[in-house]
């Protein structure tokens, strides 16, 4: 943001509490530092370094990486900001190669007297072009000379979390264990994004904030595409579904700058996302295609997991059965369900006006609702936990049990596993009015306990909670429940 002047204003930070911390250690650390900072594009990175960094008395050096730009174009734009940050904007002799160009940087740092330098090197996984040695001629500098100075705190960061996680901070060349911080920034929790619309001073209930979340998540560059004074279904209506709106536009948008082959990501996507327990590794593989199988289909799947679109994990209590998958990403699961079927009409015309309020009223509304809100909870399970007093020993998971025989199944939602010889049985439940446990439910209920304890012959003492948007109201068989869990419990901290 730039005052009426054109100098860059400092923005507040909402959030990032975690971070801020990491941060102002770095910075009062008496040694030089090295921080990798990663998390999937439209996150906040930049906003974060610049709007810490430029409120504090030091030097701060930023460079950005230029997307497909050449070798000759990155050193250009990198000497040219050594020069306007470090000799008042004069020009410096054009550099050859990375050796050069740092060799410029190196004598502009000796020129800084009783400040602390911050080089911060944006999308750095741009700025490495094909045979440009740029990661070899960092190790060299970095350890013969920056890291020796004590008053440099170099930044690196890129959106590319999975390039990030193997070439900084896993490095296993000269780098190998010089990495001093490392900040992995995710999207706003609940709490987090009603601090950032209050901030941005748009007034919504709490139940709206969570519509606009099941759509978008806690992405703040989506966030900020709200408009004050309209409804979450109205905003969604708007940023959705409307000729060429920013949600159908973004998505290659997003997979193109992240992935190389970015359509066949897509489609692996795609394939998680059809199936709302998860799917076994084993037969994803299979599904992907032979051009996918082993290793590199692997590689895949990891650099999805590395960017927070998808999650693995191992069933409680079924650890043979190997890895599953789910896909997290709200907006990623919002455009294969809504935006994707009428992705034609929007391209082309857009849609009669009404169409997201008309939808949201409907079954299939609350049936994607109810699933959508699930993947909410996964992301506040921290909230859950001190929600129900649970102990920082309990193990959170879910749990699926599919017969081979005409038996019937079973699903548990959540379900913290405790070593006080106790368990505690999670259901998730989206409605608009007060969650009512009926006759029918409550005997499905009985029996899925009644499963999971025959299948896993767990002797253990079990409890059940609700985990219910707006609260429950009393019935019949609301004595099942030992505990509840409300839309405001997730909208605290955690």
């Amino acid at each position: 943001m730039k005052d009426n002047t054109g100098v860059d204003m400092i923005e507040k930070i909402i959030g990032r509490v975690p971070e801020i911390k990491t941060l102002t250690a770095m910075l009062k650390s008496s040694k030089s530092e090295f921080l990798a900072i990663y998390g999937r594009r439209r996150i906040g990175k930049t906003f974060l370094m610049r709007n810490f960094f430029e409120k504090e008395d030091v030097v701060f050096f930023n460079i950005t990486g230029t997307r497909r730009g050449s070798l000759s174009h990155q050193l250009s734009h990198f000497i040219k900001r050594v020069g306007d940050v470090f000799y008042h904007g004069a020009q410096l002799k054009p550099s050859k190669n990375w050796s050069e160009a740092f060799e410029t940087l190196t004598n502009a740092l000796n020129t800084v007297e009783n400040k602390k330098i911050v080089l911060f090197f944006d999308e750095f996984p741009w700025m490495v072009t094909k045979n440009s040695k740029l990661l070899e001629y960092l190790d060299f500098y970095w350890n013969q000379y920056w890291s020796v100075l004590g008053k440099v705190k170099l930044v690196i960061c890129g959106s590319s979390a999975s390039w990030i996680i193997d070439k900084i901070v896993n490095n296993k060349g000269g780098l190998h264990n010089r990495l001093t911080r490392h900040i992995n920034l995710e999207p706003f929790n609940l709490k987090e994004t009603e601090e950032y619309l209050i901030h941005s001073k748009i007034k919504l209930s709490r139940e709206q904030i969570l519509r606009i979340y099941m759509a978008i998540g806690g992405v703040p560059y989506y966030l900020e595409k709200l408009e004050k004074g309209l409804s979450a279904v109205q905003n969604i209506e708007q940023l959705a579904f409307t000729k060429k709106s920013f949600l159908l536009e973004e998505f290659n948008n997003l997979f193109s700058s992240l992935f190389e082959n970015y359509e066949e990501d897509i489609e692996i996507l795609r394939l998680i996302a059809k199936n709302r327990y998860g799917i076994g590794q084993e037969e994803l593989l299979r599904r992907m295609g032979k051009s996918l199988q082993g290793k590199t289909g692997l590689r895949r799947l990891k650099m999805l997991q590395d960017a927070s679109f998808i999650t693995s994990f191992k069933p409680h209590l079924h650890s043979k059965k190997g890895i599953f998958y789910k896909v997290i990403d709200e907006y990623v699961l919002f455009y294969f369900y809504w935006i994707e079927p009428v992705k034609d009409s929007l391209l082309e015309k857009g849609l009669i006006k009404g169409y997201w309020e008309r939808k949201s009223t409907t079954a299939e509304w609350y049936s994607w609702a109810g699933y959508t809100f699930e993947a909410v909870c996964y992301k506040h399970i921290a909230q859950i936990s001190a929600a129900l007093n649970m102990s920082p020993t309990a193990i959170p998971s879910a749990w699926r049990y599919v017969p081979q025989t005409g038996e019937d199944g079973a699903q548990i939602d959540l379900l913290f596993d405790r070593e006080d010889n106790a368990m505690t049985i999670c259901e998730m439940k989206y409605t608009e009015q007060p969650f009512a446990i009926k006759k029918l439910y409550a005997k499905q209920l009985e029996d899925k306990i009644k499963i999971f304890q025959k299948v896993t012959r767990i002797k253990k003492q079990i409890f059940l909670a609700i985990i219910s948007a707006n609260g429950m109201k009393e019935t019949l068989y609301s004595e099942m429940v030992d505990s509840l869990v409300t839309l405001d419990d997730l909208f605290m901290g955690g």
